[in-house]
């Protein structure tokens, strides 16, 4: 690590002084300590002693020759390690593949941008002061990343990441899909795709530990994998990492009796909202729809009523042509004021539904029960219809409105473990932070669209994008755990820290700018120095 020098300004005068950085291993992190090394005069450092104004030992232009963003890159790199990321990477990689690797990761986090354009972004960084000789060349980062995509490196990464997963940890579970209309990847299949663009995709799943508001490990499956077979491999490969005790949570999609199944037979406590496929749920439903408004059951939540009402499941299936029981625990939920919001809701689009429908007039090739799906986007089955003359004939099925309006307002949350009714509410209330790692993941790092040609290029470029998430994420957090999100987004903090250059003098000296104000308060909450 190199030492630059900057001056700063006391009582209205400048000095020089000298910053030299070093590696902190008690507090895991880079530090920073001073060198006085004289008054600023002319554009020279001059010590002072007494009346005598004798010149230091260096003299330079007060001319820079270049100047480097750098600011922007101190609190990713004091997370880098913090989180023992470089670390783990030097297990594994060389010094020049894991610098390469991070830069990837910086500028992914910084600045976006298409590969051809890695280079030039690298050359007005500081990262190019310490290292210019790093391959990113658009070829040259198409190898690497291809070339860890052939590896284990993903794998081996995540395996010791995993690691300092904590006894009984929450762990949010979730799976997305990520889209590319590249003709080369036998990977692409089509499937259930969530950003609705008609193109093949990836299944990509996510882990995020709760607590610390990061992602643990991901996993990569063609696009027609059910989602309930990548959690089973999820499960399988942390264990295999050592993580024995930790507690899932999961959105309705993860819902059925194979996964409660598998969930209860490895004793892996849970929590996962039912869904109502299942006539032992629609039955369970239906005897505490009246019931859980009972006054025995009322609680406040956020100064509002909410109604929490103990449930076991008692299902009956096969496992392996013998039948069985499935006993699960759970509670059902009954909200007064968003069961009111639901009903407004639904009568709006259920009216709207039909006025489209009787709008509608199909082309003759089209069959009528496929333009009934698509106008009435899931409504279909609230209504009658009758296709005459070229229009619909549209009239609503009460029974059916009714049954889906005693239902407003009313979830239940199946577990395992010991939970009360407060805890399980609250545990997946907070899973919205995956769905925040996979917006970041999608719009502030721009993993769509896959342009890669080759799988291997597919998978290096995820575990690149899966590093800077976790960073950018960590980041985020923090922001949070100092106050300083109230003031400053991760873009906002990142954009003013970029005002803290280094300058590089005709003489090869290292000048840092002044660091205003605004930006020592950051960097002081953040306990970096510049």
């Amino acid at each position: 690590m190199k030492s630059t020098i900057r001056i700063k300004k006391i009582n209205g005068k400048e000095y020089w002084y000298e910053d030299i950085p070093y590696y902190d291993k008690e507090k895991k992190q880079i530090r920073h300590k001073s060198k006085y090394l004289g008054k600023n005069i002319d554009g020279q450092p001059v010590k002072v002693r007494s009346d005598d104004m004798i010149p230091a030992r260096m003299s330079m232009s007060s001319a820079p020759k270049a100047a480097y963003n750098h600011g922007n890159l101190l609190p990713l790199q004091s997370i880098t390690q913090e989180l023992s990321i470089q670390a783990t990477l030097e297990e594994f990689l060389s010094e020049t593949e894991t610098d390469t690797l991070l830069a990837l990761v910086y500028n992914r986090i910084l600045r976006p941008m298409a590969m051809t354009n890695v280079q030039s972004w690298y050359e007005g960084s500081s990262l190019w002061l310490s290292n210019n000789k790093l391959p990113l060349s658009s070829q040259r980062i198409s190898e690497f990343l291809a070339n860890i995509g052939q590896q284990n490196i993903p794998e081996e990464f995540m395996a010791r990441f995993a690691a300092h997963i904590e006894p009984d940890a929450t762990l949010l579970y979730d799976i997305t899909s990520l889209s590319s209309s590249s003709k080369l990847l036998e990977v692409l299949e089509y499937g259930y795709n969530r950003d609705n663009d008609g193109l093949p995709q990836i299944n990509f799943s996510l882990v995020v530990d709760k607590e610390k508001g990061i992602p643990v490990r991901y996993d990569v499956y063609p696009g027609s994998i059910a989602d309930i077979t990548t959690l089973k491999n999820t499960i399988i490969r942390l264990k295999d990492a050592g993580s024995e005790q930790f507690r899932l949570v999961m959105d309705r999609g993860f819902f059925s009796q194979t996964t409660l199944a598998e969930l209860l037979n490895e004793n892996i406590p849970f929590i996962v909202p039912a869904t109502y496929q299942l006539t032992s749920i629609k039955e369970l439903m239906s005897k505490a729809q009246n019931k859980v408004k009972q006054a025995q059951y009322l609680q406040k939540l956020e100064k509002g009523p909410i109604f929490a009402m103990p449930v076991t499941l008692q299902h009956q299936f096969d496992l392996d042509d013998k039948p069985r029981i499935l006993t699960v625990n759970g509670y059902c939920y009954y909200d007064p004021k968003r069961e009111q919001d639901e009903r407004d809701s639904f009568y709006i689009q259920l009216f709207d539904a039909v006025e489209r429908l009787k709008k509608a007039r199909p082309q003759n090739w089209k069959k009528p029960e496929v333009v009934v799906n698509e106008v009435t986007r899931g409504f279909a089955r609230f209504l009658n219809w009758k296709f005459c003359d070229g229009t619909f004939e549209v009239s609503i099925k009460q029974k059916a409105v009714t049954q889906r309006l005693n239902r407003l307002g009313r979830f239940i949350l199946f577990y395992n473990g010991n939970m009360d009714w407060l805890s399980c509410l609250t545990l997946y209330r907070q899973r919205d932070a995956v769905e925040k790692c996979f917006l970041r993941m999608k719009n502030d790092l721009e993993t769509l669209p896959l342009n890669a040609r080759r799988e291997d290029s597919v998978k290096g470029h995820l575990f690149m994008v899966f590093i800077a998430l976790i960073i950018r994420m960590r980041l985020q957090m923090i922001l949070k755990e100092t106050g300083l999100s109230k003031q400053y987004s991760v873009e906002k903090l990142l954009l003013e820290l970029e005002k803290i250059k280094l300058f590089t003098l005709s003489q090869g000296q290292i000048l840092q700018s002044e660091v205003s104000k605004k930006n020592r308060e950051i960097l002081a909450t953040l306990n970096l120095c510049a």
